[in-house]
């Protein structure tokens, strides 16, 4: 019911803190895809966004006002992958108006699991004013997550419109494409989806 930004911004990345992708846990390749995690949990949560620049495609060194950023990185499929992912989470976040026209509203936000500590899993929707939804779902641990079943509000097919753990983002590759809604009672709601959560990966799913 507040107006809030989540930023991070030009104080996260200067000043001896590092960068980004220099505070992320693990191997080169989890931390790419904790930064890409990061971003999809950013993008589909309540809030406006605010991403320095320089975050947008994984620079390794702390911004420095003196100097150009490090565009050649680009060259890099790690790098280009995470610039593809902030452009899609971008064009997503503006042609859905699930995640930006409530944000402020308590309808427009629902808890699916808040509390799966044993598997690290969030899950929450994301609703218009016209009812229209997108479900979110983040897996913030590096291991893939098989027959992960989560309750929805309707039936129909969902369409993952983003994975950040897609090949061309620089992820495993590992997904779901579309799914159909069962009738199988989950969470307190009617229909249940039954996917498989990329590791480390953020999934938004929208009804086809």
């Amino acid at each position: 019911s507040e107006n809030f930004v989540l930023p991070l911004s030009h104080d996260e990345v200067v000043h001896g803190k590092g960068s980004m992708i220099g505070r992320m846990p693990g191997d080169e390749w989890q931390k790419f895809a904790g930064l890409r995690n990061l971003y999809g949990y950013l993008w589909a949560y309540p809030g406006k966004k605010l991403l320095f620049m320089g975050g947008e495609f994984a620079q390794y060194a702390e911004w420095n006002h003196e100097r150009s950023l490090d565009w050649h990185l680009l060259d890099h499929a790690p790098h280009a992958g995470i610039q593809r992912l902030v452009r899609d989470l971008n064009n997503v976040y503006r042609h859905f108006p699930a995640l930006h026209e409530m944000d402020c509203e308590a309808p427009g936000f629902e808890w699916i699991v808040h509390d799966d500590k044993a598997h690290s899993v969030f899950a929450f929707i994301r609703r218009a004013a016209d009812g229209r939804f997108v479900l979110a779902v983040c897996n913030f641990t590096p291991v893939v997550r098989h027959g992960y079943r989560l309750g929805v509000p309707a039936e129909g097919a969902n369409r993952e419109t983003i994975n950040t753990d897609h090949a061309v983002n620089g992820g495993s590759g590992v997904g779901n494409a579309v799914l159909a809604a069962e009738a199988v009672p989950w969470q307190g709601r009617s229909h249940s989806l039954q996917m498989t959560l990329p590791p480390l990966a953020t999934l938004l799913w929208v009804l086809v």
